[in-house]
């Protein structure tokens, strides 16, 4: 299993150890291990209260041309489970920021920013880095590789289609051009 771990790692004893240099950030890392059997009971209660266990529906993250058209699943082929993918892409505290909508054979991605994320006390005192945007890394990695393994092809590119946003916190990203 996998786990990404978000913060700054700059200072503490974890960037002495990859011999981090002055000025470099190491934004986040990912830890990899065997899944226990069992988990713990600490485990289970932190996932209880971290919402790692609960996912946004499909309805509220996936658009059919714009943002007030939910994008059916039923009729994607192979995008169905490209979606699903991200769907379940890890985030930092679950918040999955990522929207997309579907223009014909074209993916746009976009950041919705969670209200008030960057500006809490935790979040201030313990990360330098914009991990709602690491976040849209690991969802774009998430579709892309999935992409690649059903044989889909396209890229990525910059190209803002300009649909209206929900809201001031929605940000255009990136496409891809299936």
């Amino acid at each position: 299993g996998t786990c990404w771990l978000g913060g700054t790692f700059t200072k503490s004893s974890f960037a002495r150890k990859i011999s981090a240099r002055e000025g470099e950030l190491v934004p986040g890392v990912a830890s990899v291990g065997y899944i226990a059997k069992k988990p713990r009971r600490i485990e289970t209660l932190l996932r209880r209260n971290d919402g790692t266990d609960r996912r946004l529906p499909w309805e509220r993250l996936f658009f059919d041309g714009e943002f007030n058209t939910p994008l059916p699943h039923e009729g994607l082929g192979k995008y169905g489970k490209v979606l699903d993918m991200v769907r379940l892409s890890p985030s930092a505290s679950n918040r999955q920021p990522w929207r997309v909508v579907r223009e014909g054979s074209t993916w746009h991605f976009y950041l919705q920013r969670t209200p008030g994320y960057r500006e809490s006390p935790l979040v201030r005192l313990t990360t330098v880095a914009d991990l709602q945007r690491m976040d849209m890394g690991i969802a774009m990695s998430h579709f892309e590789l999935t992409a690649n393994e059903l044989g889909l092809d396209g890229h990525w590119e910059n190209r803002d289609p300009e649909i209206e946003r929900p809201n001031e916190l929605t940000e255009y990203l990136v496409s891809w051009v299936g």
